[in-house]
């Protein structure tokens, strides 16, 4: 009899400790409680804001005298030796560092976080013009992206924008649209404000009344994350299976040497 009560308290505590260590609805991220306070929605509806420079951004800078005229007289050019001597589409590439600064040709360190990009290419020809006649700068953001969560716990999409007036209707579209396990109620958008601190707003595409935020334009590192509907039934399931199994094999085994 001891020796089963042995066996019957070992089998206890092994299931105690996968219960412990239960995993039910684990992928499931950015909780908030009943009473959290979003953002207001409204301060965003509808901005046509343009994108801001920000750390860790890649640009493309293209610099040229005359307003640009050399891009026109190139493009018109009938030599081809002309236009592969100078290509009007080639680009430097500068990574905007931790310190906000790059380093521009014959400019040295230069700030232009906080700007857009129109603003940045006004600035640089300002300060180009003591050096140039009538510089022409042109400047594009190549590593532009948000990340969308569509509403299946792990799954998760990074979306490049080529365009400056995505909407968050069409980065949800890109990235599959909402998934089957989504709340198209409970969606956050999540974006850093003016003092750099994420805000979460709450959006709710599940009626028609929704219609009004489709079209808020979607900003560099911007999170869309769609709420998935807990599936407690399923992976309790899954999480009890073993356990059942456990036991079953736990009261044959201790039938058996009963019997002995």
């Amino acid at each position: 009899m001891k020796r089963i009560k042995r066996l019957s308290l070992a089998f206890a505590g092994l299931a105690t400790l996968l219960l412990s260590s239960c995993g039910i609805n684990s992928n499931l991220m950015l909780k908030t409680d009943k009473d959290y306070v979003f953002a207001e929605i409204d301060s965003i509806n509808s901005t046509k804001e343009e994108y801001r420079l920000d750390v860790n951004d890649i640009i493309q800078f293209r610099f040229f005298t005359n307003n640009g005229q050399r891009i026109l007289d190139l493009s018109t050019s009938s030599d081809p030796g002309q236009n592969q001597l100078f290509n009007p589409n080639n680009a430097i590439s500068y990574v905007i560092q931790k310190d906000s600064l790059i380093n521009f040709p014959a400019l040295g360190q230069i700030n232009i976080v906080g700007m857009s990009i129109r603003e940045a290419e006004i600035f640089l020809e300002t300060s180009y013009s003591n050096l140039y006649v009538n510089p022409f700068v042109q400047i594009s953001v190549t590593n532009r992206r948000v990340i969308v969560f569509p509403g299946n716990g792990g799954d998760a999409k990074v979306l490049y924008l080529a365009n400056n007036n995505t909407t968050l209707l069409e980065a949800i579209a890109l990235a599959g649209g909402i998934a089957d396990r989504g709340r198209a109620s409970r969606i956050k958008l999540i974006r850093k404000d003016d003092n750099g601190q994420r805000q979460v707003y709450r959006i709710d595409l599940s009626t028609i009344e929704g219609l009004q935020y489709t079209d808020i334009l979607v900003q560099a590192n911007d999170y869309i994350y769609i709420e998935p509907v807990p599936e407690i039934g399923r992976e309790l399931l899954q999480e009890v299976a073993p356990i059942v199994s456990l036991i079953s094999s736990a009261a044959i085994v201790i039938s058996v040497i009963s019997k002995l």
